[in-house]
């Protein structure tokens, strides 16, 4: 049977549908979802995409069963700057490495970490000054990046670290640069220099970690091997290290952003796991006290549906397929997206509006289909550190709630940009207040 002509929906010249993205996301992947079906040509950033919508499209991608759609994709978008990251390998290479990777990973690693990730909040807390417009998003960067550079690499607050820190952040804001030239002034060329120095610093602390382990993933990785005892590269370890930080520290500031500003705007909903927190009395965790936190999984899964860290998920055809009935063929480059299926009206009751309990039985919304919910992405390349995000989340959260009280104005709507992953234009300015009790 003769393929089906894939409809096109490319907008202006060059510039195609970027500016419709960056205004309404929901909007426009829900335009062409209704106006064009599962799968559509469209233009953004100056690159044509076959957008393939819907959790039918997310299956077929994240299963990958003949191997066609590969993660290389993201090299046109990150590629100079996170070079040969766990995200941009694909087949034996990618399984050979998430299966060393893993070791900093593993249950027991994770509840290694907590104790140094439990003092770096709370010393960030500390710090933290409550009243009026008090800019949460610009905190919470801080606060997750530190806990990262800590139970990362061992990086204690100091002047080494800051640097460490100043370059980091140069590098993730270069990864939204339009202007991709080194030009004297350029976020690009600011990013490029901070991963000079981030592969010479990552490079240093190799031979002294595999000397004397320390508690942190940087020495996990310096200690692992592969199945025939070899050690990791250290290329391999400083390209994974700081593609790492970078994934863990801005996918969770990015859903504590979420959080926060979903529990001001419902303060039912906060005060109700204020009271989990204060029933679990504890200050400080352990591990499987915050498998306890229901009500608090339960919110940031809402937030994760509401609000995913990753909206588009970027692949690239490297052998013929085919996708209902329409014919892919190598060197076409597609997205699907976690964000427009977390807001089908079709599946979602009301999918605009804040419900945790949708995911509580019998309603159980995020079990009509297998790839209905999925912030986490799916299949051979599922965010390897999930749990470790979790963990990171429920922990700041648990500590906010014991210590704080937050709210914005009743008619305040937080603005997201689109640009690179989705952050509060403002900065979420909420009002912080200091509880008279707490759990100390």
């Amino acid at each position: 049977m003769p393929s089906k002509n894939i409809p096109e929906d490319l907008g202006l010249p060059f510039i195609g549908n970027t500016l419709s993205y960056l205004r309404d996301t929901t909007g426009y992947l829900s335009r062409l979802y209704d106006q064009h079906g599962e799968i559509s040509a469209t233009r953004t950033m100056g690159i044509r995409w076959l957008a393939m919508l819907g959790p039918d499209a997310l299956q077929a991608v994240f299963q990958n069963r003949d191997g066609a759609y590969a993660n290389s994709g993201w090299e046109i978008l990150i590629g100079k700057l996170f070079p040969r990251g766990l995200m941009l390998l694909d087949d034996e290479e990618h399984r050979l490495h998430r299966r060393i990777l893993q070791a900093a990973f593993t249950r027991e690693a994770l509840a290694g970490y907590l104790g140094t990730m439990a003092r770096r909040v709370e010393e960030g807390l500390d710090v933290w000054k409550t009243g009026e417009q008090f800019r949460f998003f610009d905190h919470i960067k801080a606060l997750t990046l530190d806990v990262g550079a800590e139970v990362f690499a061992g990086q204690t607050p100091g002047p080494a670290a800051e640097r460490v820190n100043r370059a980091f952040l140069d590098l993730v804001q270069a990864a939204g640069a339009r202007l991709r030239l080194p030009l004297p002034g350029t976020s690009w060329r600011r990013g490029l220099r901070g991963r000079r120095l981030l592969e010479t610093f990552f490079g240093g602390e190799i031979e002294p970690k595999r000397r004397a382990p320390t508690n942190d993933m940087l020495s996990h990785l310096c200690q692992a091997r592969t199945e025939s005892g070899a050690l990791f590269a250290d290329e391999d370890i400083v390209n994974h290290m700081i593609f790492m930080l970078m994934a863990a520290h801005d996918t969770s500031a990015i859903t504590l952003t979420g959080i926060v500003y979903y529990l001001a705007k419902y303060p039912e909903w906060q005060q109700r796991l204020r009271e989990e927190s204060l029933a679990l009395g504890k200050a400080a965790p352990e591990h499987n006290d915050l498998e306890r936190l229901e009500g608090a999984g339960l919110v940031m899964r809402e937030t994760l549906r509401l609000m995913a860290p990753v909206p588009v998920i970027i692949r690239k055809v490297v052998r013929p397929t085919q996708f209902k009935g329409y014919q892919l063929k190598p060197g076409d480059r597609l997205f699907i997206s976690p964000w427009h299926v977390h807001h089908m009206a079709g599946y979602w009751c009301d999918p605009e509006r804040f419900d945790p309990e949708r995911f509580l039985p019998p309603r159980s919304e995020d079990r009509q289909h297998p790839f209905l919910w999925t912030p986490f992405g799916g299949g051979a390349h599922k965010c390897i550190g999930l749990h470790f995000g979790e963990m990171e989340v429920k922990l700041i959260l648990h500590r906010m709630l014991l210590r704080y009280r937050w709210s914005v104005r009743d008619d305040y709507r937080m603005p997201i940009s689109m640009v690179s992953l989705p952050i509060p234009m403002d900065g979420l300015p909420i009002r912080l207040e200091t509880l008279c009790e707490s759990v100390n």
